[in-house]
């Protein structure tokens, strides 16, 4: 297993408050490791000890396989909360200023701007720029030297839905056409379910728990749980008299991937061929539900 950012009891701790305790976490090479946690979780703090931005209190941070933080760090990009852009500047003069850091050329600069949809804003200052151009600005300034993963903390947030497809757009081909490794933190998990091959889930600084999104996807899908004796018979008839609906079997119980409306049927076809069907219960859980679960009641 690569692992571009791998963390080892990671924490935090301000006079009031630890921020993050004891985080392990372990980003793949090529992933799109969404973070999800509600507001004062710990994610922008754990994102700011793995780019150096604070110091950690304990533990040990690796990155693309090396303790070398220092030369490492600079296969990195960064957005992290707002980014940092000179008002009274067009976004050709805000890359120039910062490219200066790493050699970039204005050819390099044209084609991020043109990348991120900015190319045609001419002399247009940043000032007027709207709250989506500005993420997109950040984006591009945050691709200069050409990071192999980029750190991004909440680049969705307050965008309007137009706004948002943007730079879910542009994270998209980042990864798929460049091979970029992105981890990204969010609390707003419909957009980020759009996008994210694993997850962290991280509340009052701990990280409570990474899945993968093919997991996720498996542990939230709707359908029926079906407890039947013999299980292997129930299998049998699932397969012969229902082979369109997908099923699999999951800690002795049947898991049948179909909504509601056919449990009277199913139940009826097992129950007529001598299975012993001692519960029939529906799950119908989202996204939501699967972290409201583990982020407690108080998530927002």
């Amino acid at each position: 297993m690569e692992y571009v950012i791998e963390t080892k009891a990671l924490t935090k701790a301000f006079p009031r408050k630890v921020a993050a305790k004891d985080v392990e976490m372990h980003v793949e090479k090529g992933d799109i490791y969404g973070l999800i946690g509600k507001n004062g979780a710990g994610k922008t703090t754990t994102m700011k000890m793995i780019l150096g931005m604070l110091r950690p209190t304990s533990g040990e941070i690796k990155l693309f396989g090396s303790e070398n933080l220092a030369a490492e760090r600079a296969r990195i990009g960064s957005l992290i909360e707002a980014p940092g852009l000179y008002r009274n500047c067009t976004a050709f003069e805000n890359m120039k200023r910062f490219s200066i850091l790493f050699g970039g050329t204005d050819q390099e600069i044209n084609e991020l701007l043109d990348f991120v949809g900015l190319a045609k804003v001419g002399t247009r200052k940043v000032g007027a720029f709207s709250l989506g151009m500005k993420q997109r600005l950040g984006l591009a300034l945050s691709l200069l030297g050409k990071p192999e993963l980029l750190i991004l903390d909440e680049p969705i947030n307050g965008l309007d839905p137009a706004g948002i497809k943007e730079i879910r757009d542009i994270i998209l081909r980042l990864n798929e056409e460049r091979g970029v490794t992105f981890l990204i933190s969010s609390h707003l998990l419909d957009e980020l379910g759009k996008i994210a091959t694993r997850y962290g889930i991280i509340n009052d600084g701990e990280l409570v728990e990474e899945v993968s999104s093919e997991d996720l996807k498996r542990r939230c899908r709707k359908g029926l749980v079906i407890k039947a004796d013999p299980l292997s018979k129930a299998e049998s008839i699932m397969r012969d008299k229902f082979g369109s609906i997908e099923y699999s079997v999951e800690n002795n119980e049947l898991v049948v991937n179909t909504d509601s409306s056919r449990a009277a049927e199913i139940n009826e076809a097992l129950v007529r061929d001598g299975v012993q069907v001692s519960e029939l219960s529906v799950v119908n859980n989202d996204f939501e539900d699967y972290f409201i679960a583990r982020l407690g009641k108080h998530y927002e």
